[in-house]
């Protein structure tokens, strides 16, 4: 399903009537992991008892990249990528805050009446309970249930989603669970927790064609604001935009020391295709960790490592 872009709204101030009057799942939704879909589909429940739409509000940027810019990449997700989940789950329409001084300094009270009844006129709205909001996040649920109240919407705070993946035990399904679960190896616990594959989208650049040289060529991808899984190698599925069903392949992540790289991104090789990839977006998927980043004593060792984690990477996605 092809996204609506006139759809996909930025700021609450000039908002026609059409998309005003929504039920609200409110909140950052970074990855849009269970938890995330388990409000959103709270605010659909709502929104149909009350006979409206359901929709979906974000901050953007992330209000922890706007607090501490120079903090370590930890996106589980683009904002064009988490528009794209929001919108195939059924959000209508997907309203981005932006995040900046002005939104930060609002007391609750101001946020609530400002950008919630006064901007989006919503009918109701959908967070975790765990949800905090306002200048120095002096509002929680229990001041927007109040608030609520006073300004006529209905709202519901929803309990943490609980997972038993990990250890055995229940714990609360989160994105920080989820960017541990990649830094240490484990994509598949992070698939488990989200949903869907931890995907990193972006284009594809020139690099310096070393790949193509070991007779492995690659699609290079910088990773941006994305959080750093383990570095190594990944069996991965490869999604081009002219293709319905996805290519397979290995790629490597991190900062290539073999050649003395300091760069850190992301290497694919696509198994059986010989297409341009140049200047495509491309989106990859880790589905399996092969083995971490290492240096290898020159580039024929490195070669035949090359070709031994193509073997496993096949081996691992025929599995699949």
């Amino acid at each position: 399903m092809a996204i609506d872009t006139a759809r996909i709204l930025s700021g609450w101030t000039t908002l026609h009537d059409d998309v005003r009057g929504a039920v609200i799942g409110l909140g950052n939704f970074d990855g849009v992991h269970k938890g995330h879909r388990a409000v959103l589909a709270r605010a659909q429940v709502i929104a149909q008892s009350l006979n409206t739409r359901w929709g979906a509000a974000v901050f953007t940027p992330h209000p922890r990249q706007w607090f501490a810019p120079d903090a370590a990449p930890f996106r589980l997700s683009s904002d064009a990528q988490r528009a794209h989940i929001l919108w195939m789950l059924g959000a209508d329409p997907i309203v981005h805050l932006p995040f900046d001084a002005h939104l930060s300094a609002m007391e609750p009270e101001v946020f609530v009446k400002t950008v919630l009844v006064d901007g989006l006129g919503v009918r109701g709205v959908v967070t975790g309970a765990d949800f905090c909001f306002g200048k120095g996040r002096a509002g929680n649920a229990d001041t927007l249930a109040h608030l609520a109240t006073r300004y006529g919407f209905a709202y519901h705070a929803l309990e943490p989603i609980m997972d038993d993946a990990r250890a055995g035990e229940g714990e609360k399904v989160s994105s920080s669970m989820i960017r541990e679960a990649l830094r240490e190896g484990d994509p598949r616990l992070a698939r488990t927790l989200m949903g869907r594959p931890f995907t990193i989208e972006g284009l594809v650049d020139h690099g310096d064609k070393r790949g193509r040289l070991l007779g492995f060529p690659t699609a290079n991808i910088a990773l941006g604001d994305y959080v750093r899984p383990k570095f190594g190698v990944y069996a991965v599925h490869v999604y081009h935009p002219d293709r319905e069903r996805p290519l397979i392949g290995v790629a490597n992540l991190g900062a290539r020391p073999t050649v003395n790289g300091t760069q850190e991104r992301l290497e694919v090789h696509v198994f059986d295709f010989e297409d341009d990839l140049y200047d495509l977006t491309l989106q990859v998927a880790l589905l399996d960790f092969i083995r971490p980043e290492q240096k290898f004593d020159g580039l024929e060792a490195l070669k035949a490592q090359i070709a031994q984690d193509c073997a496993q990477a096949r081996a691992l996605l025929e599995r699949r």
